[in-house]
């Protein structure tokens, strides 16, 4: 008998791929065993196909990524920057030889935690919650126990390491502590895509809606990586990919210029966008529908019908019910899309109008 599909596919990866990339017959394995009965996908890209048919996916296409429920269609949203994230990483993946599958699954898992109203609702349900939110560790707990009714996707270990490893907050962008990044080049590769990916459609979309004007950006920065988002991206993985097969030992590397151009980029983007006038006044709206919500369902049940579908809710297994109920209601507005956040707040807190006939 010939062999499988995912057999010949997995023979390719040993033959092609660098020794720097991670291979999928070398997985650590799932959270949970299960009979590995395809023969067709790799493990990766079974991991893959589970996020992108989730609904904690599908609902990313109303979550916000800068702007909150965006009026233009051209704004981004949570849901295109992973899809954006995700081609800049394949395409670095590609180059360094490394495995296309899992660097595409994590891209695509890497923000399922995020909430409504982007970092808003994340600074608002980290000063909430007894424990802390990061929007990292709760895609983590989508991948692991929310999803599927309770059951979670069962990723393998890479990927829900990519995951979990993924943010860097203001913190360097290739950190010398190594236990700040992924265990896999797959998953560095994502971290460093994320950051390309949003310090180039975040200033597009700031531009668009007239905040900053493509001049505002310094010359020496324009000089270096371009002037417009296209130019950008291909400065940015040119040069990592170039430096990081010159270096060849199994660490992403970018020039010094390229490293200093990407971090002042960033700081211009918190100077002139993320901390703007206009984009604070809505983050602390946005605040105030978060601690509503949040205190609102501390002491009564979650909707069975609302404005929209219901965010997945787990069953939680503890024997302190307030930490419990914290932790459910966590999930419940992690969970929501902008838009569905927006139409509860109007259900439960606005007045609604009514006649004597």
């Amino acid at each position: 008998m010939s062999p499988s599909i995912r057999c010949q596919l997995e023979k390719q990866e040993q033959a092609i791929l660098s020794p720097h990339a991670c291979f999928s017959v070398n997985s650590r394995g799932r959270l949970h065993k299960e009979p590995d009965t395809c023969d067709l996908r790799t493990v990766f890209q079974r991991d893959r196909d589970r996020i992108i048919h989730s609904k904690t996916f599908r609902r990313l296409k109303h979550k916000t990524q800068v702007f909150l429920a965006p009026a233009g269609d051209h704004y981004r949203t949570r849901l295109t920057h992973v899809l954006e994230v995700s081609q800049i990483a394949r395409t670095i993946a590609v180059c360094l030889r490394l495995n296309e599958y899992l660097t595409e699954a994590i891209a695509l898992g890497h923000d399922l935690g995020h909430t409504p109203f982007g970092h808003a609702g994340e600074f608002s349900l980290n000063q909430l919650h007894p424990r802390g939110f990061k929007h990292y560790r709760q895609s983590l707990r989508v991948v692991d126990f929310l999803e599927d009714h309770g059951r979670g996707l069962n990723l393998t270990w890479e990927v829900r390491n990519g995951i979990l490893k993924h943010s860097k907050g203001y913190r360097d962008i290739l950190p010398t502590d190594t236990s700040e990044l992924p265990a896999t080049m797959e998953g560095k590769v994502v971290r460093v895509a994320d950051i390309m990916a949003y310090v180039n459609h975040d200033m597009d979309d700031a531009i668009r809606a007239g905040m900053i004007e493509k001049t505002d950006l310094p010359a020496h920065l324009r000089e270096v990586v371009g002037d417009n988002s296209s130019r950008r991206i291909d400065s940015m993985v040119r040069d990592l990919v170039t430096f990081t097969l010159e270096q060849d030992d199994g660490r992403l590397h970018l020039s010094d210029r390229m490293t200093d151009t990407i971090t002042e980029m960033r700081s211009f983007l918190y100077d002139n966008v993320y901390r703007n006038q206009r984009v604070h006044n809505e983050f602390e709206k946005a605040q105030r529908i978060i601690r509503d919500l949040y205190a609102f369902f501390l002491e009564h049940e979650f909707p069975e019908a609302g404005p929209g579908e219901c965010p997945p809710i787990a069953k939680i297994k503890s024997e302190d019910g307030k930490k419990k109920r914290h932790r459910e209601v966590c999930d419940f507005i992690a969970g929501m899309t902008d838009r569905y956040a927006l139409g509860l707040y109007k259900l439960i807190f606005m007045p609604k109008p009514w006649s004597v006939f």
